[in-house]
């Protein structure tokens, strides 16, 4: 789960890591107020929205020189870079051509930035411990460092159990020339960082750029945090600064049902049961020549509800322009379950594009013939390749041999009845 750079600093802030002096607000005047009340001669005005690259991106139909992060040095400023980005469509590298509105942004007090720094502890599941990544090249460019220059990004793995050696961790940043004063500094925001990150069940905590000032002080300018989904239910508090109108609609609406959807950039909408499953199919689709529009992992249930608000993710998203679905039926999950909440799915929201399903396990037969009696146009498949193709082939009104020959063998299996 994504929060808010304002809701990370304040979360840094009570965990005692240094953060610039700041307030969000949500209208032009609140802006006003919030800059007038810092000590400050200039204030960096940022739009909050769930993406990164904001600097570097711009707002629809605005002078694209002009990006969702300015510094700015009076009031008018101030006023001129609210007015300009509230209620506005920013757009970035991460949030594509539909971009993300802008309902509060952010004012802090401007600092005089000697030297940028990146940090950042994330979940390395390919070890099982945290991984620290520090860098002494920060900033916008530090994607452009990783790949450039691998051997300025620092990976450091700090066990779960004994947290970071304060020791072994100060001899490989000790190269970077930081100055004592601010190396200490950094060791005791490290230090704070994990005791955040395990106590919030977090996933990523990223300070990009961790700035050195003119003054000495080491300060966080801006902050990326995520938490454990899994975790949520016993973090109510964290929960409750989830943004929804940040997510897009089918993402909100699987999270509400418990439904593991990641919104893609392609036409098939696919729908299966298990990650393992899901992420076969998504490979089978591209290697039938198709491009997915979603990955859709439905949760083992018994509820239909749950498979019919899944099924109808696919058939609300405008790209698709087919679906497929593939579940295997096993423990308390079933085919007809599954049957059941398409056909009721189809009820409230009729079909409008070709549908491809493949139901194998707990009573496929019965699911089966119960789609196949349905009298929508339902197309079958046995296996995981038939189905992909199947799914492809109709998205973009393919004709093959292998539609006519699987359709023979299924009125073969299912009588005349066309489904």
């Amino acid at each position: 789960m994504y929060i808010h750079e304002y809701q990370a600093k304040q979360i840094l802030k009570e965990h005692g890591i240094p953060v610039p002096p700041g307030w969000v607000a949500a209208s032009v005047e609140e802006a006003v107020e919030v800059a007038s009340s810092l000590d400050a001669t200039r204030w960096a005005i940022k739009a909050q929205v769930y993406s990164g690259g904001r600097g570097a991106g711009h707002f629809r139909g605005q002078d694209q020189s002009q990006g969702g992060v300015r510094i700015v040095v009076s009031f008018d400023e101030v006023k001129r870079a609210a007015g300009e980005m509230l209620g506005q469509v920013l757009i970035t590298d991460q949030t594509g051509s539909a971009g993300r509105k802008v309902e509060r942004i952010y004012i802090e007090s401007g600092c005089d930035v000697q030297r940028e720094l990146y940090l950042a502890m994330l979940v390395d599941r390919s070890s099982a411990r945290l991984l620290l990544v520090f860098s002494a090249k920060g900033g916008q460019d530090i994607e452009k460092t990783a790949a450039e220059d691998p051997a300025a990004i620092l990976r450091i793995p700090i066990d779960l159990l004994t947290g970071p050696d304060r020791d072994a961790i100060a001899a490989q940043i000790r190269d970077f020339d930081i100055a004592e004063p601010q190396f200490g500094q950094i060791l005791d925001i490290i230090e704070s960082m994990y005791r955040l990150f395990t106590s919030l069940d977090c996933s990523l905590i990223e300070i990009n750029p961790l700035a050195i000032t003119r003054q000495g002080e080491v300060l966080a300018l801006d902050a990326v945090m995520t938490f454990d989904d899994n975790a949520l239910f016993r973090r109510p508090d964290i929960r409750s600064l989830r943004d929804e109108s940040q997510l897009p609609e089918g993402q909100l609406r699987a999270s509400i049902h418990g439904i593991n959807y990641v919104k893609l950039d392609g036409d098939i909408g696919y729908m299966a049961n298990g990650a393992g499953l899901a992420l076969a199919t998504l490979d089978a689709i591209k290697y039938a020549g198709g491009n997915p529009a979603n990955f859709l992992d439905v949760p083992p249930v018994v509820e239909q509800a749950v498979v019919r608000d899944a099924f109808k993710l696919l058939t609300s998203d405008p790209d698709v322009k087919s679906i497929l679905v593939n579940i295997f039926g096993g423990g308390i999950m079933r085919c007809d379950t599954v049957a059941d909440a398409i056909l009721t799915a189809l009820v409230e929201e009729p079909l409008r594009v070709p549908l491809v399903v493949r139901l194998t396990g707990v009573n496929a037969e019965v699911g089966l013939r119960r789609l196949k009696d349905s009298g929508h146009d339902i197309r079958f498949a046995d296996s995981l390749t038939e189905v992909a193709n199947l799914a492809v082939d109709a998205a973009h009104a393919r004709k093959v041999d292998h539609r006519k020959s699987w359709w023979s063998r299924s009125k073969s299996l299912f009588g005349s009845h066309r489904g």
